[in-house]
């Protein structure tokens, strides 16, 4: 059961209600609008990350599958568990993102960007060689993308658990 009762929509001027509208009503976001100018600009920043850039999707979002694994949020997982099916990451993916290290189904890329989202989750920042490994394979702009998607969802992780946001069907949030 969430920490603080979560906002009503009907309570809200019309462009809260419209962006709550937009993201189906999903708990996060009614609880982010009881702060409708940070909700305004967290959705600005999360429609570039999921929409705009030049990261592959499907790295993008096994990284932030990844983030919500290692950060204990069970919301986030199996919103992008979702997110990442629809996008292009396997069943056989995101049942090995618990253990990505052993298992065979991700390409070289996908190794070196889970290891590197591992690396910044507990490390707080990546080591060199793990840095080296993954700027070898991606743009500048997509190596960027990357780290702030991770950073990102970090902080979307914590939210959801700071107010224990409460678990919606997944079908009900996640187009």
């Amino acid at each position: 059961m969430a920490r603080v009762e979560y906002s009503d929509p009907a309570k809200h001027n019309e462009r809260t209600r419209e962006l709550l509208g937009k993201n189906r009503n999903a708990n996060i976001f009614r609880m982010m609008a009881h702060s409708p100018s940070y909700l305004e600009q967290y959705c600005r920043l999360g429609g570039a990350i999921r929409h705009k850039g030049e990261l592959d999707p499907i790295v993008r979002e096994l990284a932030i599958t990844r983030t919500g694994i290692l950060c204990e949020a069970p919301y986030e997982i199996v919103a992008h568990k979702r997110i990442g099916k629809n996008v292009g990451v396997t069943d056989e993916q995101n049942e090995a993102l618990e253990n990505w290290e052993a298992a065979t189904c991700f390409n070289d890329v996908q190794r070196a960007a889970l290891a590197f989202t591992d690396e910044i989750v507990r490390r707080h920042k990546p080591t060199d060689a793990t840095f080296n490994a993954i700027a070898s394979k991606l743009t500048a702009a997509a190596l960027v993308e990357l780290q702030l998607s991770v950073g990102f969802y970090i902080m979307t992780s914590k939210f959801l658990e700071t107010f224990a946001i409460d678990l919606q069907p997944v079908t009900e949030v996640v187009g």
